[in-house]
């Protein structure tokens, strides 16, 4: 019978796939509990020891050393404690052999359900060391079931969980097909360890490298950061340890082979591998590749950059919806502005003439109010002109004329050329009033003829005509003067 014990031990430890060790412990610790259990050693200390050659089982009581023994349950007298131990004192505990008769059918009918258990946790703990070790690794598994919102991969000895949002858009999952996932976290829970993977992370594609690449795993090639838009596009920086070291053609591989692995794993994802630099500036340029870079200029305050590249390649440097820009803010950790040559050039010039402008016309700083010294207005006498010549007097009247040209020379002192004649106006009228003096001059038909005499015996002009003029008529004595 014992024989045929240590036979199912040693079938059990097989089939949980558990050390033989673990299975033992969990006997005994389930014929244990099923014996604390039992009228006849129950409310005591006891624990199980299994023989592991012979598979003999045997009970053990601790029980302490007293003179006087008032429970035989928990107490031993004195004698009987230095025939188990020589050097008993009063007071110690020592373990005392209680198997009882029928232990074995005890642990056949009260101790299945306890040591069921207790493998259950055995296995449950096993899982947990074995992937708790592998967490932030890559795994492979076959995915055996598809749910709405998550996906189960078995993955040998546990089953593993692909959230949906850790879940490549682009990539479609079928029942039985075989995917290298990254194992994120490993959680112990009331139904055993859960592990939950990942084919988003950007670790995935680290490595994949790593396991692509030799010498990434030797160390000879590092690397320095990685950007990634799932299932689209990458970007992978990396760097030389080992001087004459190709960084990107070890990643590369010959013909291509050892990226073109890794690209067939992530379902057909571009990537980028490109050479790290310490200057901010080649490696900006750097990862802005395939486009062609003109120039960067950096701020180390704002730890932004403005890269400037040709007309034609401006969609290249940005790329399609902004994605080739985006991953290399995400690979470099700067902030970057990307402009035309040509636009950069008219910004250039725009500033130039500006700042030429400012040279030109500097701006004047008004002092503020409060410190400005204002200066007393000047009194009416100030105004005035001071001279030692005779004041011109003032016209007394309202009709008093100005000094004549005369008086201005002797006041003045020099003489000054006069002004000239003002030329008198002489009306039309008047000339021929004078000239044109007709008599007997007929008027318009239906109308008799008159003539008009004044007073001087002047006949010809109509009354019309001298109406219309309105001047008085000259007498003889002026014609003749005239």
């Amino acid at each position: 019978m014992k024989s045929d014990f240590m036979i199912a031990i040693t079938q059990l430890s097989a089939e949980k796939n558990l050390p033989k060790e673990v299975i033992l412990e969990a006997v005994e610790a389930a014929l244990a509990s099923a014996y604390k259990k039992d009228d006849f050693i129950a409310n005591q200390n006891i624990s199980v020891n299994i023989d592991p050659i012979t598979g003999e089982i045997k009970v053990y009581a601790e029980k302490t050393v007293v003179e006087k023994v008032t429970d035989q349950r928990r107490e031993v007298s004195l004698a009987e404690a230095r025939k188990l131990k020589k050097d008993a004192q009063i007071g110690d505990t020592i373990k005392v052999e209680a198997t009882p008769r029928n232990a074995g059918r005890i642990a056949a009918q009260t101790a299945k359900q306890v040591v069921l258990q207790r493998l259950r946790e055995a296995e449950h703990e096993a899982v947990f060391e074995q992937y708790a070790d592998k967490e932030g690794g890559l795994v492979s598994g076959v995915v055996q079931r598809i749910e709405p919102r998550q996906i189960i991969i078995d993955l040998g000895r546990a089953a593993a969980i692909l959230p949906a949002s850790e879940q490549v858009k682009t990539e479609r999952y079928r029942v039985g097909q075989r995917i290298r996932v990254y194992l994120m976290e490993v959680e112990r829970t009331n139904k055993g360890p859960q592990l939950v993977v990942s084919r988003t992370h950007r670790n995935l594609l680290k490595c994949l490298f790593e396991m692509e690449v030799p010498e990434i795993q030797n160390g000879t090639v590092e690397l320095k950061s990685i950007a990634r838009e799932p299932g689209y596009r990458s970007k992978v920086a990396v760097a030389a340890r080992q001087q004459g070291l190709d960084p990107v053609g070890s990643c590369v591989g010959l013909r291509g082979i050892r990226i073109q692995n890794i690209v067939n794993e992530l379902s057909g994802e571009k990537i980028d591998v490109i050479e790290w630099h310490p200057d901010p500036a080649i490696f900006i340029a750097n990862a802005l590749s395939p486009a062609q870079v003109l120039n960067v200029e950096i701020d180390e305050r704002e730890k932004a950059a403005v890269v400037v590249v040709p007309d034609r390649q401006l969609s290249l440097a940005i790329g399609k919806e902004g994605q080739n820009a985006r991953l290399a803010a995400k690979l470099t950790g700067w902030r970057i502005d990307i402009k035309s040559a040509s636009s950069a050039e008219k910004e250039r010039a725009e500033r130039a003439e500006q700042a030429r402008v400012e040279i030109a016309e500097p701006a004047i700083e008004e002092a503020p109010p409060a410190l400005v010294e204002t200066a007393p207005l000047p009194q009416a006498e100030e105004l005035l002109p001071v001279t030692t010549e005779a004041p011109v007097k003032p016209a007394e009247e309202e009709g008093e004329t100005l000094l004549s040209f005369e008086e201005t020379i002797d006041y003045f002192g020099e003489e000054t050329t006069p002004p000239p004649e003002r030329p008198q106006i002489r009306f039309a009228e008047d000339i021929l009033a004078i000239r044109g003096i007709k008599t007997d001059k007929k008027v318009k038909k239906g109308k008799k003829k008159e003539t008009v005499k004044e007073a001087g015996g002047r006949e010809g002009i109509k009354p019309k005509l001298a109406r219309r003029a309105k001047i008085p008529l000259p007498d003889e004595e002026e014609l003749e003067e005239y």
